[in-house]
């Protein structure tokens, strides 16, 4: 609700010069050197990661090839992380590009890597209209932070 509610800026969330604000406050986990991986502040389940290039591109193909790899690496490593972490069976890993896909920010392309467990989808969505996350985002942010550390800058 807080998101629903809150007045849009619209500056993009992903443009936003690393001195302008701490990456911790940002909820940025990790930096390469063409992207960057970041909790979603308002996440569909614990550990909602995005992956976004640090270039303002709204198209996958209009990237250079070695940010498609550093960016499927990022992916990649956001994925063993959270399993490894949070123990989950599976994962929603994808991209909404452009505005009918349901993409928020469709100007700068984003993939989300959402982890899932069995049974983790109840009535509470489908009836509801709610989400039920059990652990709270700064918590989540300091377990997984030592574990995208390690992870070499480039």
């Amino acid at each position: 609700m807080e998101y629903l509610e809150s007045e849009k800026s619209g500056v993009c969330i992903f443009c936003e010069p690393p001195s302008a604000c701490p990456d911790r406050e940002r909820l940025i986990l990790h930096r390469s050197r063409h992207v960057f991986v970041l909790l979603n502040r308002y996440p569909y389940a614990v550990g909602h990661l995005m992956v976004a290039p640090y270039a303002h591109c709204a198209q996958f193909e209009e990237l250079e090839p070695e940010v498609h790899s550093d960016l499927i690496g990022r992916i990649a490593d956001g994925a063993r992380i959270l399993e490894g972490t949070f123990r989950c069976n599976g994962l929603n890993i994808g991209a909404n590009i452009g505005t009918a896909a349901g993409a928020g920010f469709p100007e700068h392309l984003h993939f989300h890597v959402v982890p899932r467990w069995r049974d983790d989808t109840n009535f509470m969505a489908v009836i509801g209209e709610t989400r039920v996350i059990p652990k709270h985002l700064d918590s989540v942010f300091e377990e997984l932070a030592p574990k995208f550390q390690e992870l070499p800058a480039s």
